[in-house]
């Protein structure tokens, strides 16, 4: 997959680098780490400049966060009650469920959209739950340009940085990633864990 970046990149410049970080917003698994740090390299051997770098990458994430952003404006919370409702015993899941999390996420979108930006995968799949809470789109693109914004400029000064050994940097980033993964799985298997002692309470006391 790096091969294939490296191509995109060199082979349509900014153009390039702007489609690449959208379809990473959109696609998690495609790694914005090689697409910023081989960017931040390439001002160095190319015509390409550090803040025309900054610049179009910061526009494709805002770009493929507005998709999710859309994705999640449509699965509203009238849809979601009907899944609950169809497979709630399934997903362990309840209305009144969906409606704390709601609450959640009117309360603390706003920091949730920022900050989730540095986490590899949540930074993508954040845009989801904006829109499905109804974030004003005036926020939600206000924050999720700040927090693109800084980890864009990060990966992309360091590609520069550290010039043909920017693979380095992705070296060192695939271990963030790697424990930002391990913290999410503890943390949705604990959720998971509650939820079901929480319903076996429940039951018995029915």
């Amino acid at each position: 997959m790096e091969i294939w970046i490296q191509h995109i990149m060199e082979q349509f410049g900014y153009s390039g680098v702007a489609f690449l970080i959208m379809i990473e917003n959109i696609f998690p698994p495609i790694p914005s780490e090689v697409i910023l740090t081989f960017g931040g390299f390439m001002t160095t051997t190319t015509n390409l400049t550090i803040i025309g770098m900054i610049i179009v990458s910061t526009i494709g994430s805002v770009g493929g966060a507005l998709v999710l952003y859309g994705l999640g404006s449509f699965l509203d919370s009238t849809r979601l009650e009907k899944i609950v409702d169809r497979w709630g015993t399934i997903l362990r899941l309840s209305k009144k469920d969906l409606h704390k999390a709601n609450q959640w996420f009117t309360k603390h979108g706003i920091a949730a959209v920022f900050f989730c930006r540095f986490i590899p995968l949540i930074r993508s799949l954040i845009s989801i739950p904006a829109g499905m809470s109804k974030m004003k789109i005036s926020l939600f693109l206000l924050f999720t340009t700040l927090g693109s914004l800084i980890w864009n400029t990060v990966l992309i000064y360091f590609g520069a940085l550290v010039g043909s050994n920017w693979t380095v940097i992705v070296y060192y980033m695939s271990i963030y990633s790697k424990v930002a993964y391990f913290i999410i799985f503890l943390l949705l298997a604990t959720g998971l864990i509650w939820i079901l002692r929480r319903n076996k309470i429940k039951n018995k006391n029915v």
